[in-house]
């Protein structure tokens, strides 16, 4: 096991290839990659240049190796649901780009498929591996600042025009959704890693004229949580220059505040833990411009994880609570009333 590898290959070459490259030419000790495809010669060829990682001509060629253990699938949303169902009937194991799929039944499908088949399920929610966020989950499972009493999440990002004229971006038809889903769906999963999911919501998402998209691109919530804690979301994609990303936790012992890469403790009692980081995370127009260590980290848990029979971290199912609470949230915001949250 000390020695164990993990096999795997690369579906989808887009923009959301670069981060993991980066990740996975630092973990040669534990992963080997034994292709890389994307439908277009282009790309592939691009990629082969860039990474020095192996290329395949089809798909066909991974899903049938006997020695590819495990597929991390970076391809749009919409398709994921039936290259999984070829993953699951080839016996790869999947690390998937977030969100699972474009609507919530269709992601409760592809998760359960995968474990109907007895194969581990990861999600891109690298997130959860960063040390501040790391450290809070810690923080609050030992209690440190009692019941939660109110929570909030501000996700104020800027997206220029010359990232919504790329074809599809922010359309249902290839997105599935907008700020929600695509943009804020990270700091959301982080949210209900911390607060567990809402039972109730309420919100407001609209379309602002800057963009001529079919998917909102700001969205105000309020919550209620089973405590009775309640709570606030804000996401936008239209807060020039872009902020970090802001959660906050009010508890009976103390507040916590996760600001971008910085963490904040503040306890009744005087004392005070400050965790101070630095780096963007990808909240302003270049929506790369974020370290892949997180993505490392992320990675060499799901290795891990199959060469230990346990799932990882970032779960497919785990996955689902952050999916079930944009559901409900636009559900409200369509049908103008309070939402419940659906269960698992």
């Amino acid at each position: 096991m000390k020695n164990a590898r993990l096999r795997l290959g690369i579906v989808g070459l887009g923009m959301a290839s670069q981060p993991h490259a980066l990740a996975l030419a630092e973990l040669t000790e534990r992963i080997d990659v034994a292709g890389a495809f994307s439908p277009s010669p282009e790309r592939r060829a691009a990629f082969a240049e860039k990474t020095g990682f192996p290329v395949v001509d089809t798909l066909e060629e991974l899903l049938a190796d006997a020695t590819v253990q495990a597929i991390l699938l970076l391809t749009p949303p919409t398709t994921h649901l039936d290259l999984v169902e070829r993953c699951a009937a080839a016996g790869k194991h999947v690390l998937m780009e977030k969100p699972i799929e474009v609507s919530l039944a269709r992601s409760v499908a592809l998760v359960e498929r995968m474990e109907k088949a007895g194969l581990r399920l990861g999600i891109v929610f690298q997130h959860r591996f960063r040390p501040v966020v790391r450290r809070l989950r810690a923080a609050l499972a030992e209690g440190a600042i009692g019941e939660t009493i109110a929570a909030s999440a501000e996700i104020r990002w800027w997206r220029p025009p010359a990232y919504y004229a790329q074809p599809g971006r922010g359309m249902k038809a290839r997105d599935g959704g907008g700020v929600l889903i695509t943009q804020a769906i990270h700091s959301l999963d982080v949210f209900c890693t911390l607060t567990g999911i809402p039972v109730v919501v309420g919100c407001f998402a609209r379309t602002s004229p800057m963009r001529h998209i079919d998917t909102e691109d700001t969205a105000a919530g309020m919550l209620r949580f089973a405590n009775g804690a309640i709570g606030t979301i804000g996401a936008t994609t239209a807060a020039y220059p872009g902020f970090p990303e802001r959660i906050e936790l009010s508890g009976t012992l103390g507040t916590a505040t996760l600001e971008g890469n910085s963490l904040r403790l503040l306890y009744h009692d005087g004392r005070q833990d400050v965790m101070e980081g630095d780096g963007p995370t990808g909240g302003g127009a270049d929506p790369m411009a974020f370290d892949h260590g997180p993505h490392k980290a992320l990675i060499a848990d799901f290795a891990a994880a199959i060469i230990e029979g346990r799932d990882p971290d970032a779960s497919g199912r785990s996955a689902l609570a952050v999916h079930r609470l944009i559901d409900a949230l636009l559900r409200s915001s369509t049908e103008g009333r309070l939402v419940q949250v659906e269960g698992d």
